[in-house]
């Protein structure tokens, strides 16, 4: 992918720049992802949290706590409803969904995780390895 990359929301109320190289491009599958994404999984890039930043405009929030005590912040337009990017408590990154990249194209997933919770009618590429739950859970 060419740093630094870019990408917003639909409606382009809000903007973003990532100038460091992701540090891992994977499909989630869990149930909160299938919901804010309105589809069977959200496709990410992970990042050190200082290489983003908002460049234009502001992100709105919704966290949930999952079980190991993490909060994950789901970013989204709040004049668009665009899911933009996320954050987890646990770890200093920044999630920014492939489908707000300016340029998807370049996107390649490494993995899937939460396979366990990936819908039927979901063909997964059978290329990827495949964890039950996160990175570190047993693979499937």
């Amino acid at each position: 992918m060419t740093l630094p990359f870019s990408g917003g929301c639909a409606c382009g109320a809000v903007r973003y720049e990532c100038t460091g190289e992701p540090i891992l491009a994977m499909n989630c599958h869990c149930r909160d992802c299938q919901r804010a994404s309105g589809s069977a999984y959200a496709s990410a890039l992970f990042v050190a949290a200082e290489s983003f930043r908002i460049t234009h405009g502001e992100l709105r929030y919704h966290v949930v706590t999952r079980g190991d005590d993490n909060r994950v912040g789901r970013g989204f337009c709040a004049a668009c409803g665009c899911p933009v990017a996320a954050t987890q408590s646990a770890y200093p990154i920044a999630i920014v969904y492939a489908a707000s990249l300016d340029d998807p194209s370049g996107h390649r997933p490494t993995l899937d995780i939460f396979a366990a919770s990936a819908q039927p009618w979901d063909h997964l590429d059978p290329g990827l390895p495949k964890f039950a739950r996160g990175v570190g859970s047993p693979p499937l």
